[in-house]
This record gives structure tokens, C-alpha cells and sequence, in this order.
């Protein structure tokens, strides 16, 4: 009753006709009784699909006991079962057995199960089983930070099926682009984060989405970009990206007491987004932004002065990191060791050097992926290319027809 859905609904039924008994007819024979009629037999998808909807009521209500238990009795009747037209729902299966026992903590448990029902979906080229059941081992395998692992399952030794759907396409360039970002490969991270954005339903999904933009905000970080400030004043992503734009301002401003009491402050959120190991290497992006600083701003500085404004243990710190930036051609000096202090160069002319190339090169090839993929993605009505094709077919004169051509006007020629 307290229920307004619920109330609205017996209120319908109610006023709805109630079918009244039909009279008998003169057609009807008098004192024929009527065979009983057979029971109807209940498909199996019929039964797999009421069962997934019960388990999801379980899951909803929190009631993760019976969800597990539901979970595991379908999964051991749907391996009885070799019925193409059950794949779909098998890969549902898994992937709620999946939920359950990640919400329950015990995900390590499931994984020998999940490994053998990816061997299954390939021997029985199930594409959707595939690719639910490798994005599902490769959560699994992330959640127990086995990115070794899940790199060999998931890039080196397994190929995404190619026509699976859309949503599990997102997740898999999630999870690869994320395996990427931990193995120190930022730009083909960057790149397939920003492939699953895009592909990502735009309607709904918008947790994915968060999780996904909070990931390419770190990446960009720690490829030495800046995030556009657009992307922090978003109605759908301003709020989950908060502590990210205090993270990111510390960067910019290469202030390293600034970034470690931000770490501080959002460390939990950090964890709990599971960003928090990447988040630890910005400290060196720090150091080096706020050395470039520097030696912008300074032709010719201490070590002291430098371990002071960078915040440094030491002198000696501030000339360990002054050479490894010089090294990796972040800033261009020369430390002069008796001194103590840097000296650096004259700023040379940007267009004189590669980079105006390599970023025209980076947007060339963005728009080229780009056409590409839409060229791919088209589909043309196989009936009418077919017709078109026969008709252009038909109005080609044939070579017969040619060469009789050719002799009628010889012949009023001669």
C-alpha cells in the first residue's frame, strides 16, 4: 500500500473487463467431456531468463547469499546445456556470478571458473561469451593488481572478437588502456582511453564515463600535458573530478608541497578510484615542471637556491635532479660542479626544431584513424548496391555490340 507504483497498478487492473465463460452453442455437444489438455513445456531460455531476473532482484535487494547461490545453480545447469541460442544469456550469467562475488570480495575464488568458460566460448566460437568472459578475467585479474597477467591475457595473447558488442568494446579498451598506463605506455593508454570514451554511450553509462575521464586526466599528467579546464567545468564530471583539478593545479604550478598535501588531503578518494599508484609517480612531473620554471626564469642559479624552491633534501638532491632533467632533455644546461650552480642556455626558436612537426604529424593522424574508422563503421543496403550495380551493368554497351558499331560506320564510310 505504501507503494505508489504498486497501488497505481491493482487501480488498472482493476477496472480492466473480466472475461466471462462463453455459452454453449449448438455446436457443442451435449455430455462430450474434453481431453485434458498437455502440459506446456518450458524452454530452457525461458526458464535462464526468469532466473536472471530473480538474481537480479537478489543482487538489488543486497541479498548476495541467495544471489551467489542462484548464480552458481544456473551456471551449473547452463553447463549441461549446448544450445547456441543460450550464449547470450550464459555470458549474462557469468557476469552477474562475476558481481556477486566482487561485491562479496571473494573475486580470486571465480577465476579458474572464468578461464575455462573462455576456453568454452572459443571452442564454441561464442564471440559474446568471449568477450564478457575476457573483460570479466581481466577485472579480476586487476582488482588483484596481477598487471603482468593481465597484460598476457588480455593484449599479448588474445584477440578481442571483432564482432562483439559496442559496450564490451569500451571496456576492453578500458582495461587495456588502464593495464598500458601501469606498464609506463602513456601515450597508447591515452589513446585507447580516449577511444572508449568516445565510443561509450553518451545517454547513459555515466559512472563508466567518470571512471574513464578520471583515468585520462592522471595520463595526460604523466605524458607532461595539461588537461583543457573544460573538462573539469563539466556538469556530469565536476564534482567526481574535484580533487584531480586541485591534483592538477599542483602540477602545473610545479609546487611539490602543494602536490604531496593534496595526495594528502584526497588519498582516499585516490584508492578508492584505484589511481592512487599512478598518482605517485606525478611527483617527479612536479619536479620537473618547477625546475623548467627555473630555468626559464634563470639564467644561471644555485643548487641551494634550487633545493629551496623545489623543496628538496639537498643540495646534492637538487644536482642529482638537475642532471637527470638534462639528460632526458627536459631543460637545456650545463651544471657547473664547482660552483655549484646551473647555468642555463639561450632559449632557441621552437619553429626551428622538430615539434611544430610532430604535433601537425599527431593531428594528421588523429583525422586519418578517425576517417578510417567511419569508413569501416559504414554499411551500405546490400539490394539496392546490387541493383545499381546491374543497371550500370546493363547500360555498358558489351564488346559485341562495339565492334558491330565499328562496322556499320565503316560501312557508311565506303
Amino acid at each position: 500500500e505504501a507503494d505508489p507504483l504498486r497501488a497505481g497498478l491493482l487501480a488498472q487492473i482493476a477496472v480492466l473487463p473480466v472475461a466471462e465463460a462463453a455459452e454453449a452453442t449448438s455446436m457443442d455437444v451435449e455430455g462430450e467431456e474434453k481431453a485434458p489438455e498437455k502440459p506446456t513445456e518450458i524452454l530452457p531460455e525461458v526458464s535462464v531468463y526468469l532466473s536472471l531476473l530473480v538474481i537480479n532482484a537478489f543482487i538489488g535487494a543486497e541479498m548476495l547469499d541467495q544471489a551467489q547461490a542462484a548464480c552458481e545453480a544456473l551456471v551449473t545447469l547452463l553447463e549441461t546445456l549446448n544450445r547456441r541460442t543460450l550464449d547470450p544469456l550464459t555470458s549474462k550469467a557469468y557476469f552477474y556470478l562475476s558481481l556477486v562475488h566482487e561485491k562479496k570480495g571473494t573475486l580470486p575464488s571465480i577465476r579458474t571458473l572464468l578461464l575455462s568458460a573462455h576456453r568454452t566460448a572459443c571452442l564454441h566460437h561464442d564471440e559474446m561469451g568471449q568477450a564478457t568472459l575476457l573483460n570479466l578475467l581481466l577485472r579480476n585479474l586487476l582488482s588483484q593488481n596481477l598487471v603482468e597477467q593481465a597484460y598476457k591475457l588480455g593484449v599479448k595473447l588474445t584477440n578481442f572478437p571483432e564482432k562483439a558488442s559496442n559496450n564490451q568494446f569500451c571496456r576492453y579498451l578500458y582495461y587495456t588502456g588502464r593495464i598500458s598506463a601501469l606498464q609506463l605506455e602513456y601515450g597508447d593508454a591515452y589513446t585507447k582511453l580516449l577511444q572508449s570514451l568516445r565510443k561509450a554511450p553518451q545517454n547513459t553509462a555515466a559512472g563508466f564515463r567518470r571512471t574513464v575521464q578520471k583515468l585520462m586526466v592522471i595520463v595526460q599528467l604523466l605524458m607532461g600535458e595539461v588537461p583543457e579546464r573544460s573538462t573539469f567545468n563539466h556538469k556530469e564530471y565536476r564534482a567526481a573530478l574535484a580533487p584531480y583539478l586541485v591534483l592538477t593545479q599542483a602540477v602545473r604550478a610545479g609546487d611539490l608541497l602543494r602536490f604531496n598535501a593534496a595526495v594528502a588531503e584526497h588519498a582516499a578518494v585516490f584508492k578508492a578510484d584505484k589511481t592512487y599508484t599512478l598518482v605517485i609517480r606525478l611527483s617527479h612531473n612536479v619536479i620537473k615542471t618547477g625546475l623548467r620554471r627555473i630555468s626559464v626564469s634563470y639564467s644561471r642559479v644555485s643548487m641551494e637556491d634550487i633545493c629551496a624552491k623545489l623543496h628538496l633534501d639537498s643540495p646534492q638532491s637538487a644536482e642529482f635532479v638537475c642532471a637527470k632533467a638534462i639528460r632526458d632533455g627536459v631543460i637545456d644546461a650545463v651544471i657547473d660542479h664547482e660552483n655549484g650552480w646551473m647555468t642555463s642556455k639561450e632559449l632557441t626558436n621552437v619553429y626551428a626544431t622538430n615539434d611544430p612537426q610532430r604535433a601537425f604529424h599527431k593531428r594528421i593522424n588523429f583525422c586519418l584513424n578517425v576517417h578510417n574508422e567511419a569508413v569501416r563503421a559504414m554499411v551500405y543496403p546490400p539490394v539496392s548496391y546490387k541493383k545499381k550495380a546491374d543497371e550500370k551493368k546493363d547500360d555498358e554497351p558489351t564488346a559485341e555490340e562495339i565492334a558491330k558499331e565499328i562496322e556499320e560506320e565503316l560501312a557508311e564510310e565506303e
